[in-house]
């Protein structure tokens, strides 16, 4: 890029915007210069220490005024398709928040804006910049665990309050079975098993007896579990609830010919074949100091502060310098895909009993 910083617009921004503004000043190489959100007061909460900052409550208009390189969108689920679509139109850069959308027909119209466009698009999935996920990668590909050919994911995080917070959790999160907010589960996972894509699916509930806040019944089954196959014949199972009173769980299993990897509620444990104890597990803290990223390293004083572990600070560190430096971003249109596609398949998996579907390969549209 040719000038000295990157102007950003945010759209959404009564939300989390910490990380994102955290970045921009860690790598010097960006400025927020615009801000849209439909809740003035949300807006104006989140932007009193930047009173400067242009404000919106239409993103078209802030699109079509502004002189924008970027544009981060941290709307509901629905939003993100459409608003990715005006900003590729106008060869604005795009970093969406997960998932990339919320139906099959919005994914081929995903990749055929980007196909059109000179901008680039990438979805923030922060779980694969979490520190153990991206030092376990590195271990991958380093040969440690060997042949890795089995991962499980979990997503355990009883949402019911935010029904109330934000009602449009209720319908795209509540009110459709299957793995509707698997990228978290699924993103890691993918990242362990490089150049590999989930080529079909089922999925099955636990049945329903779960309530929101208010005692009204749920639509959703409390649990879900989606099996994936992929195309190199690996086997992955992603579990999601959303709804059962619980501390929330974030955790992974990969298994490899040379050792194991979990994680559970935040504690990593790794098992090396020849390296650990019989039958006792190590912290993978012991093992990883050459497989730390060096995103991690240069910003270790930095990116505590942020939400995810650090990793939401790190996400967006990286997408600044990506488009800075004019590379090629981590989590493009495909990838982003490869996380989205087989839980939007699940749902139909669900409706025919379990069924095992085919899931489509956005690099064939």
């Amino acid at each position: 890029m040719t000038k000295e910083l990157l102007n950003f617009g945010i759209v959404g921004i009564g939300g989390r915007p910490k990380a994102f503004l955290d970045a921009f000043r860690i790598t010097g190489r960006a400025r927020l210069a615009a801000v849209c959100d439909l809740r003035e007061e949300a807006m104006a909460e989140s932007m009193k220490d930047l009173p400067d900052v242009r404000r919106y409550t239409d993103y078209e208009e802030m699109l079509e005024h502004e002189d924008l390189d970027a544009v981060i969108i941290g709307t509901p689920m629905p939003l993100h398709v459409p608003q990715t679509l005006a900003a590729l139109e106008k060869n604005i850069h795009v970093f969406s928040e997960v998932t990339a959308a919320v139906s099959v027909d919005e994914c081929r119209q995903l990749v055929a804006a980007c196909k059109r466009s000179k901008a680039q698009y990438m979805m923030g999935e922060n779980c694969n910049y979490l520190r153990p996920c991206m030092v376990v990668r590195n271990m991958v590909r380093e040969g440690l665990l060997g042949e890795v050919f089995y991962a499980e994911g979990e997503y355990n995080h009883d949402c019911r309050k935010l029904i109330t917070e934000t009602p449009w959790r209720k319908k795209w999160l509540y009110d459709i079975g299957g793995i509707t907010y698997g990228t978290h589960s699924l993103g890691p996972i993918l990242s362990w098993f490089a150049n590999d894509r989930v080529a079909s699916v089922c999925c099955a509930g636990s049945g329903r007896n779960m309530t929101d806040l208010d005692g009204n019944p749920l639509q959703r089954d409390n649990s879900y579990i989606m099996l994936c196959k992929t195309e190199k014949n690996r086997l992955i199972k992603i579990k999601n609830n959303l709804s059962s009173p619980r501390p929330y769980g974030l955790n992974y299993l990969l298994e490899g010919s040379k050792g194991v990897f979990q994680s559970v509620t935040e504690r990593d444990e790794i098992w090396l074949d020849g390296i650990s104890e019989a039958e006792k597990w190590d912290e993978l803290a012991k093992h990883e100091e050459r497989f730390v990223p060096d995103l991690w390293r240069e910003h270790a004083d930095e990116n505590d502060r942020s939400g995810h572990a650090g990793a939401d600070v790190i996400t967006m560190i990286d997408y600044i310098n990506t488009l800075y430096d004019g590379r090629k971003v981590s989590i493009d249109v495909h990838a982003a895909l490869d996380m989205t596609l087989p839980g939007l398949i699940s749902q139909q998996s669900v409706l025919e009993g379990g069924k095992w579907l085919s899931v489509p390969d956005s690099r064939d549209w």
